[in-house]
């Protein structure tokens, strides 16, 4: 019979014992080389750091930091976001997203804000897709990429009330 068996995506968190999958996750997808400092901030923000599987495989991964804004109130920064080619187009990155999204909703965060290459249509319109705009254009942000130049996108997040 259709012996069909269901493919589910799952997160799990990244700790010293996995953070090679990260590594290795990042050599793939982007064009930069993260220093330890990247990954000593992927691994403080908790919850914040996942990586994707797609049927037991690791096929994507959002880094995180965590940044004091104000007395109590905190922003993240989404240091990285990718899924690989194969498994893109199958909700990977928007579940990604999406649980960082509502983390911040129920924690004090009070934004989520991210970097994106000016030519980068298809990252630009992702984001956008969540409530994400555009907050500011810097030039000359990458070194070794053209264009040098990155928007910052900008979500503010409302923060979920607990029941009374």
């Amino acid at each position: 019979m259709g012996g069909q068996r269901e493919v589910t995506t799952s997160l799990d968190a990244v700790r010293d014992k996995n953070l090679m999958q990260l590594k290795k996750m990042n050599t793939a997808l982007f064009p930069v080389r993260y220093n330890d400092k990247y990954y000593a901030d992927a691994l403080a923000s908790g919850e914040f750091t996942k990586l994707a599987y797609y049927s037991d495989i690791c096929v994507g991964s959002i880094a995180c930091r965590i940044e004091k804004k104000e007395a109590r109130v905190d922003r993240v920064y989404i240091m990285t976001l990718g899924v690989l080619a194969p498994y893109r187009g199958i909700g990977i990155g928007t579940k990604l997203l999406n649980h960082v999204i509502d983390l911040s909703s129920k924690t004090n965060v009070a934004e989520v804000y991210l970097h994106v290459q000016t030519n980068n249509d298809d990252a630009l319109n992702f984001y956008k897709k969540f409530g994400f705009e555009v907050t500011e254009t810097i030039e000359n942000y990458y070194m070794n990429i053209t264009p040098p130049d990155c928007y910052v996108l900008t979500k503010f997040i409302t923060q979920s009330q607990p029941p009374k």
